[in-house]
């Protein structure tokens, strides 16, 4: 199972203020023992919403709102992507949350990612292609990241879900939290 780490904003990450040396040590010792149990598939930090847009459709139409945004209990200040054998092993990790980040007032919420056997036979032969041909590793975009995504192969359902995009990592042991 995958899930997404989610640490919400606060106060401090909505200002911008960067972590200190002790909680970037913390942080990087928590990451590295996920990386060795082999169950970290990726996750960065984010900036401020104030540097962010938000895109809102209305009847289909695109509407533009530049940052910042002003409830930062619905804001995210980074995630991480974990793959675990399952909600409590998921939930042991992120117990070992750093407690120097936000002095120990921090909000995690952790969701599980939609995966294709989850949506049974509606998960077309056809989808699962389009899957296929998504990156596996964003690092291997490199300098790729700005330009457009590459099309998709057509013929393509109409109903592909957007919940699609997201990808496929495989770790490389498993370990206890």
């Amino acid at each position: 199972m995958r899930f997404m780490i989610l640490r919400k904003a606060d106060e401090n990450t909505e200002a911008g203020m960067l972590p200190t040396q002790e909680l970037l040590a913390a942080m990087g010792r928590y990451v590295e023992a996920m990386s060795a149990a082999g169950v970290l598939l990726g996750g960065d930090g984010l900036q401020p919403t104030a540097k962010g847009v938000r895109v809102k459709f209305r009847r289909g139409k695109p509407a533009v709102m530049d940052g910042p945004f002003t409830e930062t209990k619905e804001v995210l200040a980074g995630y991480l992507v974990i793959k675990v054998a399952s909600r409590q092993e998921a939930i042991d990790w992120a117990k070992r949350w750093p407690t120097l980040d936000g002095d120990g007032e921090v909000e995690l919420e952790l969701r599980p990612l939609v995966e294709a056997e989850d949506f049974g036979p509606e998960f077309t032969s056809g989808m699962q292609e389009i899957k296929d041909h998504m990156p596996a590793d964003a690092d291997k975009r490199g300098s790729r990241a700005a330009a457009p995504a590459p099309p998709c192969p057509k013929p393509y359902p109409s109903s592909v879900p957007a919940l699609l995009v997201s990808r496929e990592s495989r770790p490389i042991s498993r370990g206890t939290p």
